[in-house]
């Protein structure tokens, strides 16, 4: 099979490798979670190459050494034919994956042992990953360990929909995101009316399958009540954590990204974190999310991510470099335990600033608040003194940007 592959002009030339470094690492995604990991890994003089299926704001940072674009990376057979011919062709046998979508973390699990045939892959077996995949496996699995989630329906058809008028508003969601996210831009849709939520049930029956269509209470509240359990995890154990807050995050309630996070301790969410990974025996990266109920107190399970999640980079500012640990754990290389410091911020400025202007005008924001979450900033997702042009270019690529998204929402 040949795969058709354009290659982007990178800044190799401006980094010399590390003679000590025989091992790269291939970062499947190139927006800024996938930047996050070049930095991380480039300024350490590790080799890194950037594999994806549209214009990427990495292949422009000074730590990538080649940038490739294919054709999709959506199918998970393609997807994986693709990396292993990219891992041919340019002699990348023992490095280390990096997958930045749910869906090729998926591809990834389920064909593992032909990837590991070629690659160092730290994508866990698909008998642990499958209970991250899909959300009614994980609420079903949190219900038995004892751990809060928000009260889920499964109904077989929209003839069962009428039980539950009792309990609006509610949230329209897929047990699997891809297919839903890509074709709807949304990660939820909220339902306040028996009208609504037969409108939104028949809209998402003509994505998904019924049995994927799940139906939650909404908890009240924003972003500042959703927080994150971030890790590196070894055989169910944790090895690196922290705890961060989604202080703002786009859209405000059924948030599809963080635009403004600062790190916080929060045991409970912690320990209720680990007995999850405990069960499922989890290795590797994780990030898990919690919304606190303000009704009862209790932290509910709402997501699962199996990989890097969009603000990783605030580990590395408050001591956990999460991209590295991944990477020294596939080399065999040693690294000590760390736990992140609370009152780091990480700010995607692109879309924060309008997060924040709505937010003001709503009344959940006050400048003052806002002046001190800018004062907290350590990281920008994108924008770096040392690596200025991918924020160059993501400005140069927002009509890029707007258009795929809107045209995938149309298609």
């Amino acid at each position: 099979m040949s795969i058709v592959m354009e290659e982007i002009e990178s800044g190799v030339k401006e980094i010399e490798l590390n003679p000590a470094s025989t091992i790269g690492a291939l970062v499947v995604g190139g927006d800024h979670t996938g930047l996050g990991i070049v930095r991380s890994l480039g300024r350490r003089g590790i080799p890194v190459f950037i594999l994806d299926d549209h214009h990427s704001i990495s292949s422009y940072s000074r730590y990538a050494w080649k940038a490739l674009r294919v054709d999709d990376l959506r199918d998970e057979r393609s997807t994986v034919n693709t990396v292993l011919e990219t891992g041919r062709r340019f002699n990348l046998e023992n490095w280390v994956l990096f997958p930045t979508r749910d869906e090729t973390v998926a591809a990834f699990s389920k064909h593992r042992a032909r990837l590991e045939q070629f690659f160092r892959v730290p994508t866990g077996e698909w008998d642990s990953i499958q209970w991250a995949w899909n959300k009614k496996k994980t609420y079903e699995l949190a219900s038995r360990l004892d751990i809060p989630c928000p009260t889920t329906f499964n109904p077989a058809s929209a003839d069962e929909l009428s039980a539950l008028y009792s309990r609006l508003p509610l949230a329209i969601k897929p047990a699997v995101k891809e297919n839903f996210f890509y074709a709807t831009g949304a990660k939820a849709w909220r339902a306040d009316t028996p009208e609504q939520l037969h409108l939104f049930y028949e809209k998402a029956a003509c994505q998904i399958r019924p049995e994927e269509i799940l139906i939650q209470e909404i908890i009240p509240g924003d972003g500042r009540d959703q927080f994150s359990y971030c890790a590196f995890v070894r055989k169910g154990r944790p090895h690196s954590t922290l705890t961060a807050r989604r202080a703002r995050q786009h859209p405000r309630e059924f948030g599809r990204a963080a635009t403004y996070v600062e790190t916080v301790d929060v045991d409970e969410i912690e320990e209720l974190s680990e007995r999850f990974l405990r069960e499922i025996e989890y290795h590797g990266l994780v990030e898990i999310e919690f919304k606190r109920d303000p009704r009862d107190g209790q932290y509910k399970m709402l997501d699962v991510n199996a990989r890097t999640w969009g603000f990783h980079s605030i580990g590395e500012a408050c001591g956990v470099d999460f991209s590295y640990l991944v990477y020294a754990d596939q080399a065999g290389l040693p690294v000590e335990p760390a736990r992140g410091k609370p009152g780091v911020g990480w700010l995607r400025l692109l879309t924060d600033l309008p997060t924040a202007v709505a937010d003001v005008a709503h009344g959940s924001l006050s400048l003052r608040e806002y002046c001190r979450s800018i004062c907290a900033t350590r990281v920008e997702s994108v924008f770096c003194w040392k690596d200025p042009l991918p924020a160059v270019a993501e400005i140069a690529l927002l009509p890029y940007l707007v258009q795929k998204k809107y045209l995938s929402k149309k298609n």
